[in-house]
């Protein structure tokens, strides 16, 4: 596997107090299988779909009481350079850069809006090797914020994004790409969203039944947020996992209704 292009979602993972619990639960709504946890880096457990590294869980450092969270890492050549980026436009640099031996180099950051993301300089582990839409595999990322305009810019600024947004008047999307199609997208949260609940960066995986990856999830003790419902994207739906981590999962076989078109806009 090549190393993905800068700005490009790269890898997924997730802090849990209850590490067993996670694996349970994600194990059975996604069909992942887990690897052996490296005590060297604070019992990180990669997760596979189908052979395929897809994610990783890993518990809370000591002390730390942050909720539990999905992060997802986009692509850099240089992390101390986007880094410097991130905070020359407005956010700021939460974690690093710090080298995680062999493998690469992360940091983790918090756009203007308060997204928290992460950045990943490959090293020996170039992220994610499932294929996009491929059962149990990251599919999609969508920015969810109150304050559009500055995420688009910022976004923009410090990734090579060129940025597009929908033309349909009633929901404000844009969709960030790198020359060709989307890889990343921005939702305004708009007042069904308590006002409790912070800007996140939602990760979708992909599932190959969406109704059955639901049931599983609620029966497990996660919380349905939306859905399922169907789009010219798939059959999707939102969920908050018994430890409250929330992502969404997505059967891309199952589309309807015609891409909204779009148009390109000047951060």
């Amino acid at each position: 596997m090549a190393v993905l292009p800068e700005g490009a979602p790269c890898w997924a993972d997730a802090m849990f107090a209850d590490v067993e619990g996670a694996k349970s639960f994600y194990g059975d709504v996604l069909g992942w299988t887990f690897g052996e946890s490296s005590s060297e880096f604070g019992n990180y457990t990669q997760a596979y779909a189908n052979g395929r590294a897809a994610a990783a869980v890993v518990p809370p450092m000591p002390g730390a009481d942050a909720p539990a969270a999905w992060c997802l890492y986009l692509s850099s050549p240089d992390a101390a350079a986007t880094g410097k980026a991130i905070g020359e436009n407005s956010g700021e640099v939460l974690m690093g850069p710090m080298q995680v031996g062999e493998f690469g180099t992360m940091l983790l950051a918090r756009d203007p809006g308060g997204t928290v993301f992460g950045v990943w300089q490959a090293g020996s582990h170039e992220g994610f090797e499932t294929e996009m839409g491929a059962p149990g595999g990251f599919c999609w990322g969508e920015v969810f914020t109150r304050d559009p305009d500055r995420a688009d810019a910022f976004f923009a600024a410090v990734f090579p994004y060129k940025v597009s947004r929908f033309d349909d008047p009633s929901m404000d999307y844009a969709m960030f790409d790198l020359g060709g199609p989307p890889v990343l997208g921005r939702m305004t949260m708009g007042e069904d969203f308590p006002p409790e609940v912070p800007a996140y960066l939602n990760v979708y995986f992909a599932v190959p039944d969406c109704d059955a990856a639901v049931a599983k999830a609620t029966a497990r003790g996660g919380v349905l947020r939306y859905g399922p419902v169907d789009s010219p994207f798939g059959r999707m739906a939102a969920i908050s996992d018994p430890q409250g981590a929330s992502f969404s999962v997505i059967d891309v076989s199952r589309t309807e209704g015609e891409v909204p078109a779009s148009s390109p806009v000047t951060p």
